[in-house]
């Protein structure tokens, strides 16, 4: 195998491909990625038996061939080389010469065939949308899928429904609830569970806000098409939570909030909280204001913020994080908050629409 090619493209592509690489195994041929060389062209590839990228690059394919490489080590290499292209040797005995500008490494390779097969991109049903709304859409949901498996594995992933030209991704994670809402150009019906892993991944590759993302689903896998990027993950399966049982039917409190004045309320009152006590913020809410004070190992602090509230005055117990999370997906000036007494669940939604709801549980106050 002998190559040429621009190093600054083959450096981004690897430092995208590394992140579907296994950090830790006892297979070393998962540790690295694949490079097969064709007239022309240079097709990477990593899959880490989860999730799976490729890529395809221009190149100078004096003599094709495959190799396996170790993706950090090789990552590591072409970040610190100092010349315009990079030229990739392989003996039979899978010694890697690799040269760029003034650096010259010889690093030992795998064979291709070790590297495990990764499944093929779904074709049966598609669905086109643009960078940004699943960019934004991602944004403002993924904070709310469960970071461990626990007894439901399910909640490590985010629902996407797409029904009557509209999109909705939900992620629950037993303590909130993040539903937004997007109208798409598609008229066909999907429902699946994508991993968070995955979806993080997919909207890094995004480079422009405005290119298109081609979402491939199959009966078991999805696939992603960004930017001549190919990823590919298992779906999760099992059923997802109904959420819309969860959300109550009616509410005893209602309020209007100036989203930008809470989030900077609650930041400061956060400054006395230590997170290894799970401390709470309290709110104490009366028909013109609410109170919010906290108190802590590190000491105590408190605000107070100008509200409307119909119903009666209640006190509450929120996580910080959760609160802010949610306040800041919400990225509009005003909200619409619903609650039920210091018991159930607060709900944020938007003043007009159905664009986004978020809910958070309350915690126990002593």
């Amino acid at each position: 195998m002998q190559i040429r090619l621009t190093r600054e493209p083959l450096c981004e592509a690897v430092a995208h491909l590394s992140r579907a690489v296994s950090s830790k195994t006892s297979i070393p041929v998962l540790e690295g990625i694949l490079l097969s060389a064709e007239p022309s062209k240079l097709t990477i590839v990593s899959y880490n038996l989860e999730l799976g990228m490729t890529k395809t690059l221009d190149a100078d394919v004096q003599i094709p061939g495959d190799v396996v490489i170790n993706a950090r080590l090789f990552g590591d290499m072409l970040r610190r080389m100092n010349g315009e292209q990079v030229t990739l040797e392989v003996d039979d005995r899978m010694m890697c010469h690799i040269s760029s500008g003034t650096a010259v490494f010889d690093i030992m390779g795998m064979p291709s065939s070790d590297f495990p097969e990764m499944p093929s991109m779904p074709q049966n049903q598609a669905v086109q949308l643009p960078g940004e709304i699943l960019k934004n859409i991602v944004r403002q949901t993924i904070f709310a899928v469960a970071q461990a498996e626990g007894t439901r594995p399910i909640l490590t992933g985010a629902n996407f429904i797409i029904e009557n030209r509209t999109l909705r991704m939900v992620a629950v994670d037993g303590y909130r609830l993040a539903v937004r809402k997007e109208a798409v150009d598609c008229d066909e019906s999907f429902n699946f569970v994508v991993s968070g892993k995955t979806l993080g991944e997919a909207v890094r590759i995004i480079s422009e806000e405005n290119e298109p993302v081609t979402m491939r689903v199959g009966g078991r896998h999805i696939g992603f098409e960004i930017n001549g990027y190919a990823l590919i993950s298992r779906l999760l399966d099992g059923e997802f939570l109904d959420y819309q049982r969860t959300i109550p039917a009616q509410f005893k409190q209602e309020f209007r909030l100036d989203t930008r004045a809470i989030i900077e309320a609650i930041e400061r009152i956060s400054l006395v909280i230590n997170d290894s006590f799970k401390t709470p913020v309290r709110c104490n809410l009366t028909a013109d204001q609410i109170r919010f004070t906290c108190a802590s190992t590190v000491g105590r602090a408190s605000e107070t913020c100008a509200i409307q509230m119909t119903g009666p005055e209640f006190e509450i117990g929120i996580n910080s994080r959760y609160l802010l999370e949610a306040l800041r997906a919400t990225e509009t000036d005003e909200i619409t908050v619903q609650c039920n007494d210091g018991t159930g669940p607060v709900v944020f939604r938007p003043d007009n629409g159905d664009a986004f709801l978020y809910m958070v549980m309350p915690m126990r106050l002593k």
